[in-house]
């Protein structure tokens, strides 16, 4: 009895350890993207996307195995073998509802205005190779322009407050640059500010989907002018 309790302990967490890898490679693809140690086309494109996504599966039938085999002795295996479940079916689960969400979320360039889109000036291309053309309030509901001439320090305080480190500030317009926690994914922002409208865009630096990310920036802008008393 002591022998087959040791055999089903070491099976259990080697399926365990697989289901685990899963979220331990899109870990350190995350941390290697965001450390300048792996491009994104590796860290995210490949890494993440592709053989995270395969491992996926591998992880998730290894966690309902190591349940099944932990049914022998559920005193001893029980909590490991959870584990692995937890690890493995959660991944899997994570990926289909990340995957579904990628591929609903709007362009990734979205403006309050389509007839006279701001432009980032200088500071980078309007419209890097890859990223779509600009979308607004019909694709964004929350992409609505402020109806009336913003002080330029609101404006870049509701860069900020929605996260963005504030490049510059002047009378006409306001912009800023922000990454994503996970992957450093960069996103740049202007407030146009004009008498009886301000416009704010925002826009991805590559032309990855990223779950309409720049959507839900410029409706908080929006959202933090109109705000304003």
């Amino acid at each position: 009895m002591a022998r087959a309790a040791i055999k089903g302990r070491g099976a259990v967490n080697a399926l365990t350890g697989l289901a685990a890898a899963t979220p331990l490679l899109v870990l350190l693809a995350a941390i290697g993207v965001r450390v300048g140690l792996l491009p994104m086309g590796i860290g995210y494109d490949l890494l993440t996307l592709k053989l995270a996504w395969i491992l996926s599966f591998v992880g998730a039938a290894a966690g309902v195995l190591a349940v099944i085999l932990a049914l022998r002795n559920l005193r001893a295996l029980g909590l490991v073998a959870l584990a692995g479940l937890i690890m493995g079916v959660g991944a899997l689960g994570v990926f289909v509802w990340q995957k579904g969400r990628l591929a609903a979320g709007p362009v990734e360039n979205v403006s309050t205005n389509l007839t006279d889109i701001p432009g980032f000036g200088d500071r980078r291309a309007d419209r890097p190779a890859g990223l779509g053309p600009a979308v607004g309030v019909e694709a964004c509901p929350g992409a609505v322009p402020v109806m009336s001439q913003v002080a330029p320090q609101n404006a870049a305080w509701a860069l900020q407050e929605v996260g963005f480190n504030l490049g510059r500030v002047g009378v006409a317009r306001a912009d800023g640059s922000r990454r994503t926690t996970w992957f450093g994914a960069g996103f740049d922002a202007v407030i146009r500010i004009r008498p009886g409208r301000t416009d704010i865009r925002v826009a991805a630096r590559d032309g990855r989907p990223r779950g309409g990310e720049a959507c839900r920036l410029v409706t908080e802008i929006s959202a933090a002018l109109r705000g304003i008393d």
